[in-house]
């Protein structure tokens, strides 16, 4: 991946290349990438960010390509910056099978895209339609315990995921479970967490809570749903991503 640097200009030449530059961003006509929208781009936002950016969504819709494009330069810029898809929780704290993450690999894919020109690609490349994750689609359950501020189970809770019911925008806060032999497990570790984002955080492995188990750390002006492992759906099998097909190019 190319580092992105800006240099101030100062000289004739650094002057009169700048209607050049300004010319190929805008024609979007210069294509140096053969990774298409149609091929690997849309995979990827299918699986890490159309819970969010659909018809209707939190956010702006990338599930066609006419909606993506206009958006690819501040999807280059926020998937390097690491703040799309947004995550809200510290990674290792707990153990999540929901994680929207990019792996460096599909980052590079969606950088190389973009800054290839963002090229469409050919129709028959487009998978099946893909609706919204099964497990994002998890609901508020009537058996889940909805907790604030320290709270101690009267009866076995086998947890599956975690659900973030109302957290004030920008708190941060752990949660954790202390068994009744002394053990403790580390639940969520919410940072900077926003609302506006949220989701349900599904365990890998669903956690068994014996009564007597002290739930500490969520906030009072804080609630959390603790969700049986019951009411979780099963992972969906994802749809493979071609592989990457990276081309290198410079400006």
């Amino acid at each position: 991946m190319r580092a992105r640097k800006f240099t101030g200009a100062n000289s004739l030449g650094s002057v009169l290349l700048l209607p050049l530059i300004a010319i190929t961003a805008t024609g979007h006509d210069v294509i140096t990438t053969k990774v298409t929208f149609d091929r690997e781009i849309i995979r990827l936002f299918n699986t890490h960010c159309i819970s969010c950016h659909q018809m209707g969504g939190q956010a702006f819709s990338l599930a066609s390509y006419a909606e993506a494009r206009p958006w690819a330069k501040a999807i280059g810029e926020e998937v390097l910056r690491r703040r799309m898809p947004p995550w809200g929780a510290v990674k290792g704290f707990g153990d999540f099978r929901s994680d929207q993450g990019l792996t460096p690999e599909q980052l590079e894919l969606i950088v190389d895209w973009e800054e290839g020109g963002a090229p469409e690609g050919e129709p028959k490349d487009l998978p099946k339609a893909n609706a919204r994750p099964s497990e994002l689609q998890l609901g508020h359950p009537a058996d889940a315990l909805v907790i604030s501020g320290d709270t101690k189970l009267k009866r076995m809770l086998l947890l599956g995921a975690l659900r973030p019911e109302r957290v004030p925008d920008g708190s941060s806060f752990q949660a954790t479970a202390e068994l009744p032999d002394g053990s403790v497990y580390p639940l969520i570790w919410l940072n900077n967490y926003n609302m506006k984002f949220n989701h349900p955080f599904l365990l890998r492995t669903p956690l068994k809570l014996p009564a007597g188990t002290l739930l500490r750390g969520v906030p009072r002006d804080a609630k959390m749903s603790l969700i049986p492992a019951a009411d979780v759906p099963l992972p969906p099998k994802r749809q493979a991503v071609p592989a990457p097909q990276i081309t290198s190019h410079s400006k």
